[in-house]
């Protein structure tokens, strides 16, 4: 997090007032801000069903039509448990027992990534300036040119046709070489400020990546063979990944959100303003959705409340938008799944030129 960027907070009208009206709806309604039951038992289910699909795939090894179908759904089963489980328990909201959302958070550990790299890129520089050049990780993608101030390199021109393949090996990039870049450079990005790795996170890195390889490649390649465990592994990833790029992808880079890079480190608008400005919501009507995304279609909801769970948002969203009427501020949202996802490629054919 960088100490010199300052948002406009002084006149916070609007932030006080929601943060009153958010407050009154938990303590009128007497419930908690993190996850219920409901939340618990699709933990149960997401996990149950990832051990199942597993079991299947390697010690009963079913046709292999049937095969790739469970990869597909294993995908799925990844992405879900990160947008569920691993997301809520990163931000301490899926229970108020933090050991619980600590031991939860490193599920992100057992499907390969890394939960401590994860926070500070993801907790700290991601959440706090969104769409920030140069502040925000999260937009600077290889390859590919979403934000105005990001130099114009020749394949950018045809990054309209190759991004849903970069969104397709995301995951497998993530868990098989960022994580492995940030570990040894010990910068989130070339140009972010350096940290420092604790000696008890040495050993969770790579004690998790070695079970995970063990899982993941050992112990299928023993059951079933090097080549089915390599399509297994490659089919199950892709999905994944491109669960997982979407679904930030269609928060933060539409044509609705905003881009921004500061001058002497200020920015404008108070930081709630901000994070309206530069997140968008898609498809908060859609119930099988918001289930599996674990709100995350809610973006907007999420980023003004982050230690609020996923499970409350949809009570919120009708707060905010009241708000947003109330002190006549741009609320982004769209829809459905598809008119997002067209925003986001009008953005991305956009940026190549």
């Amino acid at each position: 997090m960088n100490p010199q960027v300052k948002f406009n907070n002084a006149n916070a009208l609007f932030s006080k007032s929601l943060k009153l009206k958010i407050n009154q709806y938990f303590q009128q309604n007497l419930i908690k801000r993190t996850g219920n039951r409901k939340l618990i038992l699709k933990a149960i289910v997401l996990l149950l069903s990832l051990i199942l699909n597993y079991s299947i795939l390697v010690f009963l090894q079913p046709h292999w039509i049937i095969s790739v179908i469970l990869c597909l759904i294993l995908g799925v089963n990844f992405a879900a448990i990160g947008f569920n489980i691993m997301h809520d328990a990163g931000h301490n909201s899926f229970s108020e027992n933090k050991k619980i959302n600590t031991i939860l958070s490193y599920s992100l550990n057992l499907l390969g990534g890394n939960i401590y790299l994860w926070k500070l890129k993801h907790n700290i520089a991601h959440h706090t300036f969104t769409n920030i050049d140069g502040e925000d990780h999260d937009i600077e993608i290889k390859f590919m040119r979403i934000h105005h101030d990001q130099p114009l390199k020749k394949h950018h021109k045809y990054q309209s046709i190759y991004f849903i393949f970069l969104y397709s090996i995301s995951y497998l990039a993530w868990i098989f070489y960022q994580d492995y870049e940030k570990y040894f450079r010990k910068r989130l990005s070339k140009t972010s400020e350096k940290f420092t790795l604790p000696l008890n996170e040495k050993i969770i890195f790579w004690l998790s990546k070695f079970i995970h390889f063990q899982i993941f490649i050992i112990i299928p390649v023993i059951m079933v063979g090097f080549v089915p465990t390599l399509i297994g592994l490659l089919v199950s990833s892709i999905i994944c990944g491109i669960c997982l790029a979407t679904v930030f992808q269609l928060a933060h880079v539409v044509d609705e959100t905003e881009f921004k890079t500061l001058e002497n480190y200020k920015v404008e608008e108070e930081w709630m303003i901000h994070q309206l400005q530069s997140t968008a919501n898609f498809a908060t009507k859609s119930n099988v959705l918001t289930w599996l995304l674990g709100g995350l279609n809610f973006q907007v909801e999420h980023h003004l409340f982050p230690k609020i769970s996923h499970v409350h948002y949809p009570e919120i969203n009708k707060i905010l938008k009241s708000e947003c009427l109330a002190y006549n501020v741009k609320y982004n949202e769209y829809s459905t799944f598809i008119a997002a996802f067209k925003s986001h490629v009008t953005v991305v054919k956009n940026m190549s030129k």
